[in-house]
């Protein structure tokens, strides 16, 4: 022992006790979880919402994962991603939190990833110095009591936790609304089995087709769903027709005599039901044929979760030539859709109705006609009480007689500028174009700037605010001037300035041109600036109004007036609900067009600035705005986390190829040059230590070892 003691004092024991210190040390960090993400959009850390929700399961959630491994880039990315994602979700979750990692090179592991519904993907692969084609799997499989959810074709880590995590939620919702019902949900296929004779394609599929994707959802389900066929008789269908306004059909055949059927697919829990466009049509050739049969079980899906969780209302303002929110091509259907899985739109007509103040936002979207001063009052009294506004205000109302005629742009006046100005927000009659915009190449003009639809990137978005941090560029379209120099001197009230256009932009309001080979750049440069596009006014404001609105009575209230005038007169009694100041704080977002809300578009390509994924920078900007005013501030920065929106600001093809060359070829320039520098100062310590404690080393000669 006494040896072994010595030996461990002596030097020849360093490189033991090196050893030992190396896997003490191991032992200790294998045990120890520590990261450090360095990445601007914290795109590596989980977000306060991811780590909300796992913290608060009430039952077991099992993530299986279905990766190939040696995947090539960049899919080995997403593999890594996912691991170390995975492992803070473990971190910050209760212990009904679990995952695994599945061999996919096992049989069973791959028919296992089928029953989830999970496909192979094909990816490229670069072997041999020979491109090919390889099958693989990239999918997640996520379990919570009696929910199954899967992300297929994981190809991107962008937005991967925010997908994650929002269905990790809707699963938690759904199944606490599923474990509370107190009857089953019931789907019903309404045919009128006569309609076989009229020989309609795909009619005789339709029960099959139906009962095949319900029997998929319903295991899923428990069983919680029922399902029925009917043969309507003739007698119901009109009742059917306008309860459910599934597809009515009537025949008047010389073999088949007079009749009258329908087709309809119905999902229905309590008062609430979703119809589906199972129906008939008719195709290019005037064949009749069923159609809307095309991924059922995913359109049954997503209504049972509309039907059965709690989604968040949200108002939506009607009856002012506003943007209709369920027309596609027109409309603002898109928009609609894009904030669908966690909010539900709720109309709300000002003449006949309040806001209702459970609902925590209400949207006005491109109104064209006035308000009346009792329904901007119910606007007013709302904001006041703490509610939030998104609106988007168009300056001009654009319409074209004919495709060959150019539209006319008339000044819109709506009333609601009155409540914003009160507010300290006026929007201008006037149109933003902007240097820094939109440009396309079209083969008989060549490059086509479209001065109308500024493009903004990081220096014109505000880097701060959860609505705009994280994107690159935001392109609007036709956006007025918005001015919150008010705003800004209201002490209770914070002021952000969501977007603004470059210092090279301008403003419009006559001779208007949607053309861009017709639209002139203002030779005096002086006459720019940068203008606001999108702002956020959030705090206490000041009521629009000295008092409440006198309404004009209707006809049948006049005549109970005056019946009652007697006994009125003898009360003097009076209330009043009118607040002069808020009461809560709110918030109010303005944008200057209303195609941020969802409008169609027609540039060159018919392009539509709201795209149906949802993928693109306007979409995101737009869906963050909504979260913002809801209170998920969380979902805003997960959504855009790790996104490649990130661009460089040059303005000409030279400077875009310094940018590509420097990054390429630079970077590793001034990586050696770095190690050279670091080389050469090392032998030269080495060399200044040397000249100093022994210059007369016999193993050095003319300076040479």
């Amino acid at each position: 022992m006494k040896d072994f003691i010595k030996y461990l004092k002596s030097p020849k024991s360093d490189i033991f006790l090196f050893i030992l210190l190396l896997i003490f040390a191991n032992l200790v960090v294998s045990r120890a979880y520590f990261r450090i993400d360095l990445t601007e959009p914290k795109s590596y850390s989980l977000s306060k919402g991811s780590e909300q929700v796992v913290k608060t399961l009430e039952e077991p959630l099992s993530v299986k994962v279905f990766f190939s491994d040696n995947l090539n880039a960049p899919y080995s990315s997403v593999y890594q991603y996912i691991k170390d994602i995975l492992v803070e979700y473990k971190s910050a979750a209760n212990s009904n939190f679990s995952y695994e990692f599945l061999d996919m090179k096992k049989p069973e592991n791959e028919k296992s990833a089928r029953d989830y519904g999970l496909n192979q993907i094909q990816i490229q692969e670069l072997k041999n110095n020979e491109v090919g084609v390889k099958r693989v799997w990239m999918g997640i499989v996520l379990l919570y009591a009696d929910r199954i959810e899967t992300l297929d074709s994981l190809t991107s880590t962008d937005g991967l936790e925010y997908r994650i995590t929002t269905t990790i939620s809707n699963m938690v919702s759904t199944t606490s609304a599923l474990a509370g019902l107190t009857g089953d949900v019931k789907l019903t296929l309404y045919a009128t089995k006569k309609l076989a004779d009229f020989k309609i394609i795909g009619f005789n599929q339709i029960a099959d087709e139906v009962r095949a994707a319900y029997s998929e959802i319903n295991k899923k389900n428990k069983n919680r769903i029922s399902f029925e066929s009917v043969d309507p008789a003739s007698e119901d269908i009109p009742g059917l027709v306008e309860k459910y306004g599934i597809q009515s059909l009537n025949w008047n055949d010389p073999k088949l005599g007079q009749g009258t059927g329908a087709i309809g697919l119905v999902l229905e829990y309590g008062e609430k039901f979703t119809v589906f466009p199972v129906k008939m049509s008719r195709d290019f050739f005037g064949r009749n044929m069923i159609v809307g049969l095309d991924n059922l079980g995913s359109q049954i899906e997503e209504s049972l979760k509309s039907l059965v969780s709690k989604s968040q209302e949200i108002g939506y303002i009607t009856g002012h030539g506003e943007l209709d929110f369920k027309d596609e091509q027109i409309g603002s259907a898109r928009f609609a859709n894009l904030i669908s899985d966690r909010y539900t739109l709720k109309e709300i007509n000002l003449a006949e109705s309040d806001i209702p103040q459970s609902l925590s936002s209400v949207i006005i979207d491109g109104p064209k006609s006035s308000f009346t001063d009792s329904e901007l009052y119910k606007i007013d009294q709302y904001v006041l009480r703490g509610g939030n506004l998104l609106v988007f205000l168009d300056p001009f109302d654009e319409k074209q007689a004919n495709p060959y005629s150019a539209p006319t742009y008339t000044p819109i006046n709506t009333g609601l500028e009155k409540n914003l100005e009160k507010y300290g927000i006026s929007v201008g009659k006037k149109y933003v174009y902007d240097l820094n915009c939109f440009s396309q190449t079209d083969r008989q003009y060549g490059k086509l700037n479209f001065y109308f639809a500024p493009m903004m990137q990081k220096d014109t978005l505000d880097q701060k605010s959860p609505v705009t941090k994280n994107l690159g560029y935001v392109i609007f379209f036709q956006n007025a001037p918005i001015d919150v120099s008010a705003a800004k001197e209201n002490k209770d009230a914070k002021v952000t300035v969501l977007a603004k256009s470059s210092k090279e932009s301008w403003t419009v309001e006559s001779n208007i041109s949607a053309d861009p080979r017709f639209i002139s750049v203002p030779s005096d440069k002086s006459t720019m600036a940068s203008e606001n596009l999108a702002v956020l006014v959030e705090g206490k404001f000041s009521s629009a109004f000295a008092a409440k609105p006198a309404e004009e009575p209707k006809e049948e209230d006049k005549a109970k007036k005056a019946d009652s005038k007697a006994s009125s007169d003898e009360n003097s009694i009076s209330s009043s609900e009118h607040l002069s100041k808020s009461v809560q704080n709110g918030k109010i977002i303005v944008i200057g067009s209303s195609i941020l809300g969802g409008g169609h578009i027609a540039l060159m390509n018919n392009a539509q600035l709201i795209d149906a994924e949802g993928t693109q920078p306007v979409s995101m900007f737009v869906r963050n705005a909504v979260d913002y005013l809801n209170g998920e501030e969380d979902l805003c920065t997960m959504r855009t986390k790790g996104l490649s929106l990130n661009t460089l600001t040059v303005k000409s093809v030279a400077a875009s190829n310094v940018a590509k060359y420097f990054n390429e070829i630079g970077l590793v320039v001034l990586v050696a040059l770095a190690g050279l520098c670091v080389l050469l100062k090392i032998k030269a310590k080495k060399r200044a230590i040397r000249e100093r404690y022994n210059p007369n080393d016999s193993r050095i000669e003319n300076g040479k070892q």
